[in-house]
């Protein structure tokens, strides 16, 4: 018997149904992936199952007697967690604190028992095997990867019956992967039910027992993995074929458009040296700490480094904000686009429009029209998946979102864009459509930096490769014959 059912769920908001009649049955010690594009409804559907969103049609079943998860402490109260791709925490409160919020363990007065509350999160860290992080550390002096081990370690800090695991890997190393995987094993040996949720089908094919597919809101398929291949998979989830080939393109190298020279950080990176030409991507690899996110937000002037020169079509700039850096023509797409990429609360033409209202107003006053006509022109080229431009950003999924952060930037016509891990928990249809949009912007003489942690993304889509290690640059390849081997060895110190 399923540990967990749903029974024709539905889930409708103005103007868009998310889920029309689908079903998802978890069961006992066995991993089901969900899969499906950027807005199939797997977001609304870890919503309701968390308390978040009610249904406005169908019934849930926990072993088998009905629930009703009408907020989130109820779900969480039920033995039903999630591990979110996007960090949800709190980065002024500390490790335990955050661990334990809203069931921290308490006195005889209803007092926070604080030692009690580290002594358990000490023990919950050192269960997924990440005793270097310490309790009472402030989660925001954490790295990225950090914060996502504190949320799995979260999620496990309750006797949870169903663990909804929501591209758990994205930020993740390799070694930490691992981890992630042994976790995953460790919780069907206790005899969990795991939801997985995840874009990247050599994860599903390596953990997962069970599969269901949403496609536009409906249930398209659902059964047991090992009976169907990885294309059935993806016709399933697209409804049509996808040619996984990287977009064949002709590398026509113009000027040095961006030239940086000695770029150093005290504590982040060090002397970095590198061209970027018109009609060029620069792909930048490297494993989780080397360096590589920090330098191009130095790059951006989001971060001040202590000395170095940068140079946009022979201009010397010296960008101490991100204003600077714009009207010198670099932009930026930052890998936690939650965060740092989109105006939560805004409509997504608002978003679109936000770095470029001189273009769109006449005398002062902003047109409605003209930002709409601009956020229509850039989300269709990139294939954007919402019920109209006037949807508030925050609703849509995080492809989708990540769509809108790409859109806003084109807007301005940059000379220089970076595209830090551009299509992180992006489907692969959607996929497929920003790595054409990337070839067309370097064929209309664009120069792109790229970074990614996908190998098969570096390798396919790179004119050359700067492969970075602790915070120096290790390598520099041409793509030519180049081989993952050789990247990875770069990025881990590995003799050849």
């Amino acid at each position: 018997m399923p540990s967990l059912s749903l029974q024709g769920i539905s889930k409708s908001f103005p103007g868009v149904r998310a889920l029309h009649n689908v079903n998802l049955s978890l069961y006992p010690g066995q991993v089901t992936a969900l899969i499906g594009e950027n807005g199939a409804g797997k977001s609304t559907l870890v919503k309701i199952l968390t308390g978040i969103y009610q249904p406005d049609e169908g019934s849930i079943t926990l072993d088998g007697e009905p629930v009703a998860l009408t907020s989130a402490q109820s779900a969480f109260a039920l033995g039903i967690t999630a591990i979110h791709q996007e960090t949800v925490l709190f980065d002024d409160l500390s490790v335990a604190e955050n661990i334990y919020l809203g069931h921290a363990p308490r006195g005889r007065l209803g007092l926070i028992d604080w030692k009690a509350m580290n002594q358990s999160a000490s023990a919950t860290l050192a269960k997924i095997h990440v005793s270097h992080i310490k309790p009472a550390t402030r989660l925001g002096d954490l790295s990225i990867a950090n914060k996502h081990l504190v949320a799995v370690a979260r999620a496990m800090s309750i006797d949870a019956r169903v663990v909804i695991m929501d591209e758990p890997t994205a930020a993740l190393s390799a070694k930490e992967i691992g981890e992630v995987y042994d976790l995953v094993t460790l919780l069907k040996s206790q005899g969990k039910a795991i939801l997985f949720i995840s874009h990247k089908f050599d994860e599903i094919y390596k953990v997962a027992d069970r599969y269901t597919v949403f496609r536009d809101g409906e249930l398209v398929g659902e059964g047991v993995l090992a009976n169907t291949s990885q294309n059935d998979m993806v016709k399933l989830m697209v409804g049509r074929s996808v040619d996984r080939v990287f977009p064949k393109r002709k590398s026509e190298k113009g000027d040095v458009v961006l030239k940086v020279q000695d770029l150093s950080h005290p504590t982040e990176f060090d002397g970095l040296n590198f061209e970027l030409r018109a009609g060029e991507i620069l792909g930048f690899y490297g494993l989780v700490g080397a360096g590589r996110t920090e330098a191009m937000k130095a790059l951006f002037g989001l971060t001040k480094p202590s000395r170095g020169s940068v140079t946009v079509n022979n201009e010397l700039i010296a960008p101490k904000s991100a204003a600077d850096a714009i009207l010198a023509g670099l932009v930026y797409v930052p890998e936690e686009r939650g965060n740092q990429g989109i105006a939560a609360g805004l409509p997504i033409f608002m978003n679109v429009s936000l770095p470029s209202l001189k273009q769109t107003s006449k005398n002062n006053v902003l047109r409605l029209s003209e930002e709409m006509k601009l956020a229509r022109h850039y989300t269709e080229r990139l294939d954007l998946r919402a019920a109209s431009l006037s949807q508030d950003v925050a609703t849509l999924s995080g492809g989708n979102q990540q769509k809108v952060v790409i859109a806003k930037w084109l807007a301005r016509q940059p000379k220089v864009i970076i595209l830090d891990e551009p299509t992180k928990g992006i489907d692969i249809g959607s996929k497929a459509a920003v790595h054409e949009f990337m070839a067309e912007l370097v064929a209309a003489g664009m120069a792109v930096i790229m970074v990614s942690s996908e190998l098969p993304e570096i390798l396919g889509m790179s004119d050359r490769v700067i492969v970075m290690r602790d915070g120096l640059i290790a390598e520099t390849f041409e793509n030519k014959n180049l081989g993952a081997e050789q990247l990875v060895r770069a990025a881990a110190g590995i003799a050849a």
